[in-house]
């Protein structure tokens, strides 16, 4: 299985959780910053838009919390949201339009002229480089650490976490960052996620280090029981953990990416995307 099908599959289990969480404002720990990638100074040309017939954004249904069908059946989700908040920044409002397509489809869609852009989670690297122009990212997934509440320690966690038990998953793109930049800790590794983190709840280990979404939703279900939280971070490492999620378009379509990075630094500027953020993450992992 690929990196992205992993991911996919994961957020394809986080529905449930999704519909569950939107509501209960008291979800909400002490960490509720939202992520800001944008500098407000930049100035940025947003190109005019206005000749173009239709801004329709290609996604899936198999991607919460990113975009699914919510209990009504109706297509939902942060990607859904913020094509919305696209359109309505670029003053394209009542020729913006958002169609769901099976994974595997979007690609020929965008291709053939179907869509205008496609807003799901396809991975920025050389491969798709080649296939696509991107927006800059507008969410990347940082590396955090997790640790019991009464065991909790501060920043610099190189020195904080030294010689303690800090779990990982084998082989992943954590285990490097850790090893490569948190020497002083002991490794200890884990073929699943959920052993770490039950370990980390039954006080085997000092610390857990993953994925900050992963961790987010385990701290906000019952499961962790309220045990844990955060420490140290976020830890943003596109060598390490990937470029984050950026909005991809046809290879000649450069500026309607750059129409798109206007508009997003605005989005991020006015508080619209960190609201769209909190509400889908209510843990938020930065």
């Amino acid at each position: 299985m690929t990196a992205k099908d992993s991911f996919r599959s994961f957020c394809a289990t986080l529905a449930a959780i999704v519909v569950l969480l939107s509501g209960i404002s008291s979800a909400r720990p002490e960490s509720v910053q939202a992520p800001i990638l944008w500098d407000s100074r930049e100035r940025l040309a947003k190109p005019d838009l206005s000749g173009i017939d239709r801004l329709r954004f290609l996604t899936t249904t198999d991607f919460p919390p990113f975009n699914y069908l919510d209990g009504e059946g109706r297509l939902s989700g942060l990607h859904v949201d913020l094509a919305r908040a696209i359109c309505a920044e670029l003053a394209l409002t009542d020729k913006c339009q958002i169609q769901a397509l099976p994974w595997n489809e979007l690609e020929p869609a965008l291709a053939k002229g179907d869509g205008e852009a496609i807003i799901a989670g396809i991975a920025v690297n050389a491969e798709n480089r080649s296939k696509f122009a991107f927006s800059r990212p507008y969410l990347q997934f940082p590396a955090r650490f997790v640790m019991a509440r009464p065991k909790a320690v501060a920043e610099p966690l190189a020195e904080t976490l030294s010689g303690k038990r800090v779990g990982v998953v084998a082989g992943s793109a954590h285990e490097r960052f850790l090893r490569d930049r948190f020497s002083p800790v002991e490794v200890l590794r884990y073929e699943r996620q959920e052993d770490m983190l039950a370990d980390l709840k039954a006080a085997k280990i000092d610390a857990a280090f993953s994925d900050g979404m992963r961790l987010a939703f385990w701290l906000s279900s019952t499961d962790a029981a309220g045990c844990c939280r955060f420490v140290g971070g976020p830890y943003l490492a596109p060598d390490y953990l990937g470029g984050g999620l950026a909005i991809a378009v046809p290879p000649n379509s450069h500026e309607l990416a750059t129409a798109f990075d206007a508009a997003l630094q605005q989005i991020s500027a006015k508080g619209i995307f960190a609201e769209l953020y909190l509400r889908y993450f209510p843990v938020s992992f930065y």
